[in-house]
């Protein structure tokens, strides 16, 4: 009878060493927000969270070069709904488009475009600002 009650409590505490042992899988980095946003890259846009996906135009006028038009930059975006849904967009430099319960905006693009020296994927970064929610 000893020997039951002796093991009647290590028991338990080797199980609970056990379960206390396992380590909860871990926490997912926090999204960074939506001021310097890369290609590919998801962030939060202060409620969507949004990803650029592809520069469809970038026809902005070059530095030191006088243009007639301004130019614009178009971008193939990607709304990660919750649940992991997407829905495809497209955001205009400047331009208001409806999402969610608001609008988002591409505020600024960079760098700047210079003649002659072609942008790589890679090194554009975006600026949203979304205007809505309850």
């Amino acid at each position: 009878m000893p020997h039951f009650a002796v093991l009647s409590l290590i028991v338990p505490l080797a199980l609970s060493a056990c379960a206390a042992s396992r380590s909860a899988p871990p926490e997912p980095a926090p999204l960074p927000d939506a001021s310097s946003v890369a290609l590919g890259q998801r962030a939060y846009a202060d409620g969507p969270v949004i990803q650029p996906v592809q520069v469809l135009e970038d026809s902005r006028c070059p530095e030191n070069v006088m243009c007639v038009w301004a130019g614009q930059v178009r971008l193939r975006m990607l709304w990660i709904r919750p649940g992991g849904r997407t829905q495809a967009f497209e955001a205009i430099l400047g331009k208001r488009i409806p999402l969610a319960d608001g609008t988002i905006l591409l505020e600024s693009v960079t760098p700047a475009r210079h003649a002659g020296r072609p942008i790589k994927p890679e090194d554009y970064r975006f600026a949203f600002r979304f205007d809505g929610g309850l």
